[in-house]
């Protein structure tokens, strides 16, 4: 359905929820696709700048297992990532367009010259709309500002965020790498300079119940952000994760009911201006080891979408 009121609720569309696909098609009036670059860069949190270990939970890819080789120029992984979703496109979609997600490691990681050519090389693409540009909030020095609001003048720039949890326990035993004050002093200098920010959560971390998870809910709902990942835990081999889940002792894992259940109230509890643009995520099928139901993401979607219903729920606590 459309965008639509009833008794002076927003209704969105049929997702029942703000989705990224919806505002896109509203603010562009087709559906935009997204292409998953690597930029080469590396983590502080693995380059010996912070740590070497990294995240628990990253996996040698650093989360961008399924962007394109970093041995490609970035105009040459554009063309070829524009192939890898090119059956997921209508034959009559004659003025296709992109966004350009810099998704591997930590993107802003790196020389601010190299940073600058790599992003004006994706920015200026003429198919290309959006660049979104993966990093942590402790890698946003005033020279990296600088350069992302000079391109945000070119074409709209998109910050994502990896914060995943609000809780100090967490973040220690994830090893995040940063304090929450680190979050909040960059999402201060991004929206100084009106550059949009997606925030990364991630839910089923060990330790964290559902309390605490909508406690992470309300923190980031109560900040001026624009967008939203909901994203659930994946235990990868050849992760440390990975191998407190092997050796057993990490057991509890997520049903798919409880998922399914956790993600309906995080949606109810965050504002309906919040763009949501992920509730679950893809691990790579030949390094998942749990939870194994996650495997099929059409099955997750569905099963929120026919929960949502069933419930009468919509995203921003928006019933009719």
């Amino acid at each position: 359905m459309n965008k639509t009121t009833k008794n002076g609720k927003i209704l969105w569309d049929n997702k029942r929820f703000h989705s990224l696909d919806y505002h896109m098609k509203q603010t562009y009036g087709q559906k935009i696709y997204k292409l998953s670059l690597n930029g080469g860069m590396s983590c502080p949190n693995r380059d010996g700048t912070i740590d070497t270990k990294g995240c628990i939970f990253c996996s040698k890819g650093g989360s961008g297992d399924f962007a394109a080789s970093n041995r490609l120029t970035i105009t040459e992984q554009i063309e070829e990532a524009k192939q890898l979703i090119s059956a997921k496109i209508k034959a009559d979609e004659i003025d296709r367009k992109y966004i350009a997600y810099f998704q591997a490691f930590t993107n802003t990681h790196g020389p601010v010259d190299y940073l600058r050519r790599i992003f004006t090389e994706a920015i200026m693409h003429p198919d290309i709309l959006i660049l979104s540009i993966a990093t942590r909030p402790d890698c946003l020095g005033d020279d990296v500002l600088k350069l992302l609001n000079e391109l945000n003048q070119i074409k709209p720039v998109w910050i994502e965020l990896g914060l995943q949890t609000i809780h100090e326990k967490t973040e220690q035993f994830i090893r995040r790498g940063y304090p929450l004050s680190a979050f909040e002093t960059a999402l201060k200098k991004l929206n100084q300079l009106d550059i949009p920010v997606i925030v990364h959560t991630i839910l089923g971390l060990p330790g964290e119940n559902p309390a605490d998870i909508l406690l992470t809910m309300n923190y980031i709902g109560g900040k001026n952000i624009q967008g939203i990942k909901l994203q659930l835990l994946h235990i990868l081999k050849g992760t440390d994760l990975g191998t407190l889940y092997e050796t057993g002792k990490l057991k509890e894992v997520l049903t798919l009911e409880a998922y399914v259940d956790l993600v309906i109230t995080c949606l109810e509890h965050l504002p309906k201006e919040i763009i949501v643009h992920r509730i679950t995520g893809d691990g790579p099928k030949s390094l998942l080891l749990a939870p194994n139901w996650s495997g099929n993401k059409k099955l997750v979607l569905n099963r929120i979408q026919q929960e949502m219903k069933k419930r009468n729920t919509w995203q921003g606590r928006c019933f009719y």
